[in-house]
């Protein structure tokens, strides 16, 4: 449980990160939270000789909500997101989802950039910056540059970014409607078997706009259009929830491990999109 030795860096500005991880190339790695990295560095299963510390780069903490446009820096906790009130009133649903995230212990130092960034399909931010079309900023060698979440993720710990540049913030509109986070997990502190981000605005009485994002059931985040579109103008009756489940099952692939087979999983998911679909739909 001891890692091997990396050389540590602290740098006081992003033209430092941008400069070490140029000169260092694959060796390095920026550090935000540390706890998808620290665990993997400990269990020997990555070395990392050149560790970058982003805890000291300025203005990567703020939470900012202007003119229906929410900002939030890549090394907000996801303990500052459930504490923000500004952001509770616009968008609700990051709360729900950040109370869901491991353990107190691990908010109060996990960051969304970090939750973001690395690819991994259990993550819970992800599927939830799909679901509300979030924007990912990076900075590079070559300047910055944003780039759609729901065009990110190539594969599992695979992504769009480019080894020398670094997640700053993400952005997005505020939400509009109904909203609802619904994870499945064996215990508290564990990724989900299945998660649902879903968030459905409502017009006379029907849906008038569903998106729809699922976790953790293929190796990467899973945004269902399709099953966003079932919903649109019915009345969230049985049958329409029925048609976005399967439509959802036609676009997930998820694989047999220590949480299930493949046929729990796909149970589950369909449980918990249609308590997530149910849930929001109450709140529109």
């Amino acid at each position: 449980m001891i890692p091997a030795a990396f050389e540590y860096y602290r740098p006081t500005d992003m033209a430092g990160v941008i400069a070490l991880l140029q000169e260092h190339g694959d060796d390095a790695r920026v550090i935000a939270g540390g706890h998808s990295l620290i665990p993997m560095m400990k269990l020997r299963m990555a070395e990392v000789p050149h560790l970058i510390d982003l805890q000291g780069i300025p203005g990567l903490s703020e939470i900012t909500v202007a003119d229906g446009e929410i900002r939030i820096g890549a090394m907000t906790t996801q303990h500052d997101i459930i504490n923000s009130a500004p952001l509770a009133d616009v968008a609700p649903i990051m709360k729900e989802a950040a109370l869901q995230i491991a353990d107190p212990q691990v908010r109060y130092m996990g960051t969304v950039g970090g939750n973001v960034a690395n690819g991994d399909p259990g993550n819970d931010m992800p599927g939830l910056m799909q679901c509300l079309d979030a924007q990912f900023h990076l900075t590079g060698p070559d300047g910055d540059r944003s780039v759609d979440a729901r065009d990110f993720y190539e594969a599992a710990y695979m992504t769009d970014r480019e080894d020398e540049e670094v997640l700053t913030a993400v952005t997005f509109a505020a939400p509009q409607g109904g909203y609802a986070y619904e994870k499945q997990k064996r215990k508290i502190g564990d990724y989900a078997t299945a998660a649902a981000a879903v968030q459905i605005s409502k017009t006379d009485g029907k849906v008038a706009a569903a998106s729809i994002a699922m976790t953790n059931l293929s190796d990467t985040p899973i945004w269902s259009e399709a099953a966003g579109d079932a919903l649109l103008g019915s009345a969230c009756d049985e049958a329409a929830v029925k048609a976005a489940v399967k439509a959802m099952l036609g676009d997930i692939d998820p694989t047999e491990d220590n949480r299930g087979p493949v046929a729990f999983k796909r149970h589950v998911a369909g449980i918990v999109l249609g308590r997530a679909i149910a849930r929001a739909w109450s709140r529109a």
